[in-house]
């Protein structure tokens, strides 16, 4: 028995491989090859867009697959969510989909939309959006290049943005949001309801938060003299207790803990002021908590 899973070509594709090899596996794609290499004999993969992935999860074509929230709402898919991944292809946010006009429009909130046209690729949930606010407008699909298409071939656009750069390079504004979204573990129906399906799937979760949750953290040990451990211990935030062991030298001690990566910075001068020698910062592939 093997276990399907879809992984999202695409922006998320290489922060996904990176994120399971922390987790433990190595993912290895062929060029134009869309059948992916894994390391494990009982698991399979598919590399698809992320807008098809709910779709084919639902049909029991694949297992389990990773996807955005905003697309399974797209496609009102019958799945199961079993955990979020708070990454994309910029950092550890999720994404918006907003509401955004040329900057000299009219349209200054959503009811302004009464009449308009729409472009976006989230056509279905931008047309429930509209409905449950009353509002009538023309919603039609974007291929692409959405942000170009206001005020010529649009007057606003429904799309996704991290940043809102791209927008804003493109003379747009926000005018609301109508959805936040992150990535997704979907699972087919039948296959949770699978033991031994749902165990692999269980366990390739646990990994992946804990692969996950390591690339905001760093492991930091030093030696401290007994006598000053007080002082040092205060300086230090940490998931729980620092971890102290005793040296050969019984007037030292060593400790280590596993901190925040943005703190660190802050932290090592008054770790060296208050008298800890030797300390090292290390990379983490995986926190299970």
């Amino acid at each position: 028995m093997k276990l399907k899973i879809g992984l999202p070509k695409g922006s998320l594709q290489e922060s996904t491989f990176r994120l399971f090899k922390n987790a433990g596996y190595t993912v290895k794609l062929r060029e134009r090859s869309y059948v992916p290499v894994i390391d494990d004999n009982e698991m399979e993969g598919l590399v698809i867009r992320a807008q098809e992935m709910a779709r084919y999860v639902e049909d029991g074509i694949l297992d389990m697959g990773i996807t955005g929230a905003d697309w399974v709402l797209e496609q009102d898919a019958k799945v199961v969510e079993l955990v979020r991944l708070r990454y994309g292809k910029v950092g550890f946010r999720g994404v918006k989909w907003v509401v955004a006009v040329p900057n000299n429009s009219p349209i200054k909130k959503v009811k302004d939309l009464q009449g308009k046209k729409i472009a976006t690729e989230l056509v279905a949930f931008t047309k429930r959006y509209l409905k449950k606010q009353g509002i009538e407008a023309s919603v039609e699909f974007s291929w692409g290049a959405t942000e170009v298409k206001p005020p010529l071939l649009a007057d606003a656009i429904v799309e996704v943005t991290e940043t809102g750069a791209s927008l804003v390079a493109n003379n747009l504004r926000i005018v609301e949001t109508i959805l936040e979204s992150e990535t997704v573990v979907i699972a087919n129906r039948s296959a949770w309801k699978d033991p031994w399906k749902r165990r692999k799937m269980e366990n390739l979760i646990i990994l992946l938060k804990g692969a996950l949750l390591a690339e905001e953290k760093v492991g930091l040990k030093m030696n401290i003299p007994r006598n000053k451990l007080g002082r040092v211990t205060e300086i230090l935030p940490s998931l729980h207790t620092p971890t102290v062991s005793n040296l050969s030298d019984e007037k030292w001690v060593a400790i280590e803990v596993i901190i925040d990566q943005k703190v660190v910075r802050d932290i090592i001068p008054d770790l060296k002021r208050a008298g800890a020698q030797g300390i090292v910062e290390y990379p983490l592939n995986k926190v299970i908590m």
